[in-house]
């Protein structure tokens, strides 16, 4: 008697990873083994990226915070150190915003801050 594969779940599974492996050039979108690989590699590169991007933005914010303050007469790691001692809550990504599209708001919070 012949050995029985299943046959179905092996195609879904192959075809799964080809549909992911879509857009790939070359090979590597069309060889299941070659596909696997680049699946795999781009799978862990999303992982860490997804990690990563939250820094990026951090980053992004702490440049746009320093130029606004220093355009104020303090910088980043004065403006910081005043917030947190005058008790103002804001957030990175809300001093960020402020800025960038609300200057003069920005310049209120600077006042605040007592420098």
């Amino acid at each position: 008697m012949p050995r029985a594969r299943n046959t179905v779940a092996s195609r879904r599974r192959r075809k799964r990873v080809l549909n992911m492996a879509k857009g790939y050039w070359g090979g590597r979108s069309k060889i299941y083994t070659v596909a696997k690989h680049a699946v795999e590699k781009g799978l862990q590169y999303a992982y860490r990226d997804r990690r990563k991007r939250k820094q990026q933005f951090r980053r992004l914010w702490i440049v746009r915070i320093n130029a606004a303050a220093r355009l104020n007469g303090t910088t980043y790691s004065r403006l910081m150190g005043a917030l947190r001692k005058a008790q103002v809550e804001l957030d990175r990504k809300v001093l960020a915003d402020l800025a960038l599209n609300e200057p003069l708001a920005f310049t209120r919070v600077v006042q605040t801050a007592n420098l």
